[in-house]
């Protein structure tokens, strides 16, 4: 390579320091950066002990066949700023519940999860005055069924204009 007249264009180490230090403040920055979103945005925690989860799995498959054994039916209805639940038996005649409780999470950012508890309606069912924002949710659903313990069930939601589709 030919230099300029009066100019030397030698690589020198000034030249390759300034490179790594380029490079290297790049993928730093870059990893400070997603770091930081990663922490504003989940906490990562799934279950508080895995250990203490794991030996309770056998435990609540067993409840989940029991409880689908029953044949009984849930209507979860999101629209119109209401939340309706209803649970019927096998021939569509309401079950006696005691209580209704309601948690809305979001798959990985807790900052929008919510819990409230559903009022008696007249169809037999449970409801409440709540608007739910658009997006992907995960609905617990907890009955408290008179004379049978309780009653549970876990939905993932897309909620669009309001209502879950």
């Amino acid at each position: 390579m030919t230099a300029p007249a009066g100019r030397s264009r030698e690589f020198t180490g000034r030249h390759m320091l300034g490179l790594m230090l380029a490079f290297f403040g790049t993928v730093i920055a870059v990893n400070i950066l997603l770091a930081v979103l990663a922490r504003t945005s989940w906490t990562g925690l799934v279950v508080e002990n895995a250990y203490v989860a794991s030996q309770e799995f056998n435990q609540r498959a067993a409840e989940g066949r029991a409880q689908a054994a029953l044949g009984w039916r849930s209507s979860l209805v999101i629209a119109g700023g209401e939340i309706r639940y209803r649970l019927t038996d096998a021939s569509g005649a309401p079950i006696a519940v005691r209580s209704m409780t309601v948690k809305l999470r979001r798959p990985a950012y807790e900052a929008e999860d919510q819990a409230f508890a559903l009022e008696p309606s007249a169809d037999g069912g449970f409801a409440i005055k709540r608007a739910v924002r658009d997006g992907i949710w995960i609905v617990e659903t907890d009955a408290s069924v008179q004379g049978s313990g309780s009653y549970r069930e876990v939905h993932r939601i897309v909620v669009t204009d309001g209502a879950a589709r």
